[in-house]
């Protein structure tokens, strides 16, 4: 059974911050190209950053210098740093393990509100 199981979310104010985890089962963790997304209310989901096996990084231009996503890949732990939010950051994130189209893993997703 695949699980991914985010945890961290919460509300905080404008310019604070907040670290996600994504807790993964070891059999995809370490296969996987690790990504955290986003989807606010009446929007689509989007891209928030993604880290491969090796360790290579991208993010949304958004969440640039702010945002730092990282991966222990010896506890199938996932982060996500979240520095200086503001209030468009606003969104239930989720936590995402691809390996190809076939297997390509969600979470249930945890809230981060910024209020103002």
């Amino acid at each position: 059974q695949v699980q991914l199981v985010e945890s961290g979310g919460g509300l905080v104010q404008a310019g604070g911050s907040l670290r996600l985890s994504c807790a993964a089962s070891g059999s995809i963790f370490s296969a996987s190209v690790m990504g955290w997304y986003r989807q606010a209310p009446g929007k689509q989901r989007e891209l928030v950053a993604r880290i491969t096996r090796g360790g290579s990084t991208n993010y949304a231009d958004s969440v640039k210098g702010r945002f730092t996503i990282s991966r222990d890949n010896a506890e199938n732990t996932l982060y996500l740093q979240m520095n200086t939010l503001k209030p468009e950051d606003t969104a239930v994130y989720y936590c995402n393990a691809y390996i190809s189209d076939k297997y390509d893993y969600w979470g249930q997703g945890t809230q981060v509100t910024v209020s103002s």
